[in-house]
């Protein structure tokens, strides 16, 4: 008898032993077909120290004063295999009060290179969206070319989804009657889907997801991809993010302030 049941529990165990060895096996091929994936739809560019996806025809990067003084003409020239970089996201300002110490000298020295540039404020939940909106409009001087507003939004700080939505939207709206444009929202896909949703659908979303074989993994449209932290850009002496644009040269055209 207790041989028997001993049969039956060796017999248990190899059939274990035969699953877990299926499963690890349609793991090692289903990442092996993502890894494939990614690698056929990006390109290594060793100058810029990142692999870049290819489908893409306008890439730039987004910039604060953790990337310190900028060489903003040597951003510009900068050329690996006809890939240059088209546009920059500038941080401007963040919270009530705050500005950015390198905005005013990136800002102007941007536009001075011949980039495209767009200004960003970096939103504090816990803090009224209307008085952030207003820091930002005091420093923020768009101007005709210049890409729409963006609202950073990363963090609850522990708000209540109600309240946060609410504040967002305060900035959204204030911001939108200054400048008669429709803003930008920054984020990563796990935040707008927990967070913000469907009611925000209406604004174009810039989004962070990385690692990703050809573009970021979220149901709604996107116009801004930033798919690596970690590039390397002359006349930068940190790491810098790098992102692309879902659309042609006309598409983006039509995007710029008017």
């Amino acid at each position: 008898m207790a041989s028997k049941k001993k049969k039956e529990f060796s017999g248990w165990k190899a059939l274990f032993l035969v699953l877990g060895l299926l499963f690890l096996s349609s793991a090692g091929i289903y990442g092996y077909i993502r890894w494939m994936e990614y690698r056929t739809n990006f390109a290594r560019y060793e100058a810029f120290g990142i692999e870049i996806p290819t489908e893409y025809q306008i890439h730039g990067i987004d910039v604060s004063h953790h990337q310190d003084q900028i060489d903003w003409n040597s951003v510009k020239a900068m050329n690996v295999a006809d890939l240059r970089l088209g546009f920059a996201f500038i941080k401007a300002t963040e919270g009530l009060g705050n500005v950015d110490e390198q905005f005013q000298r990136n800002w102007q020295k941007a536009k001075d290179a011949g980039l495209i540039r767009g200004a960003y404020h970096f939103f504090l939940a816990t803090k009224s969206g209307l008085t952030q909106a207003e820091n930002f409009i005091s420093t923020v001087d768009l101007h005709s070319g210049d890409l729409p507003p963006v609202l950073d939004i990363e963090q609850t700080y522990g708000v209540r989804t109600r309240d946060l939505r609410k504040r967002v939207k305060e900035w959204l709206c204030r911001i939108e009657e200054y400048y008669k444009v429709k803003p930008i929202i920054y984020t990563n896909v796990d935040f707008y889907a927990h967070f913000l949703g469907i009611e925000f659908d209406e604004y174009p979303l810039w989004v962070a997801h990385y690692l990703q074989p050809n573009k970021p993994r979220i149901a709604r449209n996107w116009i801004f991809w930033q798919h690596n932290e970690t590039g390397r850009v002359n006349g930068i002496y940190s790491k810098v993010d790098f992102n692309v644009f879902n659309g042609d040269s006309s598409e983006f055209r039509q995007l710029l302030v008017p």
